[in-house]
Order: C-alpha cells, then structure tokens, then sequence
C-alpha cells in the first residue's frame, strides 16, 4: 500500500506518481464500463432482447435516478463521517466491487418473464440495487481525488490520467460488449454471457485502487459536523457549486443524449450497422490524443475557458453530423467522429477537475472538509444525466412512431434520431458553455484559497499540537 506523503498536509505543489494515477483511473473504468453499456446498450437491450416499449424502457433508467438523489448525497456524508481505522474512504472499495459486479452481471440476465410490467419491475429492481453498489464505490472513490492531489495542475493531471481509463471504458463497451454477445451465441443467451464476463472485469480493479490510494487524516471532517440536510442547504448556498452542477449536468445530458442514439444512427439512419464500433473507437481516439492539448490549454488557461472550447468544438462537428447522408463517405462520417472524439473528451474532464476547487473554497469558507458530499452530489448528476438523457430518448423515439425489431423505421422516426443525435446535444452543450462563463473560480483565485487554507491548517495543527 502507497504512504501518504509526510504530514497531514503535504505541500500543494507536490508531484503524484504516474502509476498512482493510473491505478487511480482504474476505478473511474469499472465505473464507466456500467455507465457506457448502460448507456450505448441498455435501451437496446430492453427495447430488442427483453421486448419493452421504449418509453417503458426509459421508466427503467429513471428508476434508479430517484432512488439516487438520496443515496448518493447520503453516501457522501456518511464517507465523510465514517471514522474506522482503516480511513474513511478506502474500505468501502473492499465492501463494494463484489456487489457491483454481481448485480451488473444480473443487469443483462434474460428475467424469463413475460409480462411487460413484470419484466419492468425486475430490471429496474436489479438497476436499482447496480447503481446503490456503484454509489458505495463512486462517491468514496471521487472525494478521495482532490484529497489526493492537492495542486490546481495535479487534480487536471489526475482527471487526464481518469479520462483516459473512461475512454477505455467506453471503447470495452462499445467494441467488447458487441464481440461478447456474438461469442455466446447473440440474442438474450448472449447478453448474459457477456454481461457475466464484464461482470469480472468491474470487480477486480478495485483492489489496485485500494492498493493505491492513501488518505490525508488531516483533511477529515469534524465528528460534530452538521446533520445531512443541514449539509445539503450549505450545499446548495455555495454559488460556485451551483454554477458547476448547471454546466455539468447540461454536459452530460448532451453525451449521454448522443451516446444513447448513437447506435441508432448508424443502423437506422445510415444503414450501416457495422461502422458503428469503428466510428465510436475513432472518436475514443480522438478523446485520447486531444488529451495532452486540453491539459496543455489547462495549464496555461482558466478551466472554463478551456470547457467551453471543448465544447464549442463538440457542437461544430454535431452540426457536421447532421448533414451526413446515407451516401456520405465512410471517410467522412469517420473524420467528423474523430473530431468530435477532442471536444467530447472535455466535457467529463474539466468540471471534475473544477470540483476539487469548489470543495478548497466551501473548506476556507465553512471551516469543514466535505469531499464526501460534494461527490456525492456531483456522482448523482452524472449518474442523473446520463439516466435522463436515455428516459428522454426512448420517450421521444416512440412519439417519433419508432417500430420496435421493424428493418425500416417511419422518417419521423428517422428525423428524431438525426435530431437527437446532433442538435439536442448542441442545445445542451451550448447552455452549458454559458454557464460556464459564469463560473468564478480562476486559477488566480484558486491560488488565493490555497494559501489561506494553508495557512488555517498549519494554524489548526499547531493548536492540536499544545499541551
């Protein structure tokens, strides 16, 4: 297991090893193996394989989300205040990875039922119980990122490293998740064997994780911390965090919005089922290769404005796509994923690397560290638009006369599926781009917060420390 650097608060500017970096990202891939399947698959599968309605199928996405909005905040609290030797963070990735990988395996089982409603209650039960084991791991898992990495440059740099374990997380997802199906034998046999193969693959990492990982016993919270709604209001008074749950959310409802349907897209509107996983591995190329320019940008540059030229650029290629025919060159769908794949990758990147920010200054102001829920909060928003965006595309495919298992699909739900794949994004994108602008915490102002907090602790520890 990795030592903490020396003394509860080790300088800011301190250098985090690449491979507690890389094995840091390692959680954020299982995590994302679940959201991206979940995500590019689970209305497919619901719709296709278990013979759900798409609106229907959309209910069962929502169900967890409700169940989210406390659990997941809570969940954040309880990290906060947990107090066993081992740390208040860390354990939890022991208690949960079996869990998780369990229930996802369950999550892609044929229900052998028959009635839709019956069928509705057993996914949503089984996504239900996936998403409490995701929070166990998730929301301890992100408030230990800026416990970490105490350095404005260092938490981009640990968000990079985490990106690029998300980009291999989706790539597993789109090209495995298909090339796993076909191995055992496709329709629902198919979907459970390779949900039980990933199911694996989600559960093992998180010992490397733990291995890891340490914690700063400096940074925990008081043991009289205010009550959870009491948190929550504080939450919701800090302005900066308002402003970056409002950018972030509207970000992820435009990926996950574009991921659901991406799919869709190349099946039903091109005709070309089979450019599908080509395309996504292009545009997760993409993410990759932009990665060392955004970190570049973010170094020399505000985070918001290098989020909202990610963004920018993001919405200029889903206007591309909306053009794109079933005559366009396979060369130039290709060019314009790819190019989409730098503008994508910064809408996941930046706004986590703003949180550990926004949590420096509620400490200076509040006088409490409260990763915890903060992490909390924010894992609910990611968990919230992605859930969102798929509800919100199953309900308007089936408006839009979508057929389920027909070969040729109405235009209205042709048109719906171009829409949705580009200008609902765009919309998305851009109201985030603006609130973006709107965010105050610069790299000047974070410096100031630094030195304050610094400051306060060296002050708190030399009052610890008299007899």
């Amino acid at each position: 297991m990795t030592a903490a650097p020396a003394g509860p608060d080790a300088a800011a500017s301190e250098r985090i090893p690449a491979y507690v970096k890389a094995g840091f990202a390692l959680g954020d891939h299982t995590v994302n193996v679940q959201l991206a399947t979940v995500s590019l698959f689970f209305l497919f599968f619901l719709t296709e394989i278990a013979g759900l309605p798409p609106s229907w199928a959309g209910l069962v996405l929502l169900a967890g989300r409700g169940v989210d909005a406390v659990t997941d905040p809570l969940m954040g609290r309880l990290s906060d205040q947990t107090r066993w030797s081992g740390g208040r963070r860390r354990p939890y990735f022991l208690l949960g990875a079996v869990p998780f990988g369990l229930t996802f395996a369950l999550l892609w089982a044929d229900s052998g039922l028959t009635q839709a409603h019956a069928i509705v209650l057993y996914y949503g039960a089984v996504y239900v119980l996936n998403t409490l084991c995701s929070t166990v791991l998730a929301v301890p898992y992100m408030a230990l990122l800026p416990e970490i990495a105490l350095d404005y440059h260092e938490r981009t740099s640990m968000n990079s490293y985490r990106m690029v374990g998300v980009v291999a997380a989706i790539a597993l997802a789109a090209i495995g998740m298909p090339v796993l199906v076909k191995a055992f034998g496709g329709e629902a046999g198919g979907w459970a064997g390779a949900g039980r193969v990933l199911a694996v693959w989600v559960a093992i990492p998180w010992l490397v994780v733990f291995g890891v990982t340490w914690e700063r016993p400096g940074l925990r919270g008081r043991a009289d911390a205010p009550n959870l709604r009491t948190a929550m209001r504080r939450l919701v008074a800090h302005r900066s965090y308002r402003i970056l749950t409002g950018l972030f959310l509207s970000a992820r409802i435009a990926v996950d919005v574009a991921g659901a349907l991406l799919i869709f897209f190349f099946t039903w509107w091109l005709g070309r089922p089979d450019d599908f996983p080509i395309a996504l591995g292009l545009m997760l190329a993409g993410v990759v290769i932009s990665l060392p320019l955004w970190l570049g940008l973010a170094r020399r540059m505000d985070k918001r404005v290098v989020f909202i030229a990610g963004g920018l650029l993001w919405s200029l290629t889903l206007f591309g796509l909306l053009v794109v025919e079933p005559e366009t060159p396979r060369w130039a769908v290709f060019a314009l994923m790819g190019l989409a794949g730098a503008g994508y990758g910064v809408a996941d990147l930046v706004p986590w690397a703003m949180l550990g920010d926004v949590i420096d200054e509620d400490e200076l102001k509040g006088g409490e560290r409260r990763d915890g829920i903060y992490a909390g909060s924010f894992t609910f928003l990611r968990k919230l638009g992605g859930a969102s965006g798929v509800a919100l595309a199953g309900f308007a495919l089936e408006g839009a006369g979508f057929v389920r298992g027909a070969k040729d699909q109405p235009e209205s739900a042709l048109l719906a599926i171009r829409l949705l794949v580009t200008l609902g994004p765009v919309f998305f994108l851009l109201v985030a781009c603006w609130i973006a602008t709107r965010y105050p915490l610069t790299r000047h102002r974070h410096t100031e917060i630094t030195i304050r907090l610094a400051a306060s602790r060296a002050a708190s520890a030399s009052g610890a420390a008299r007899p």
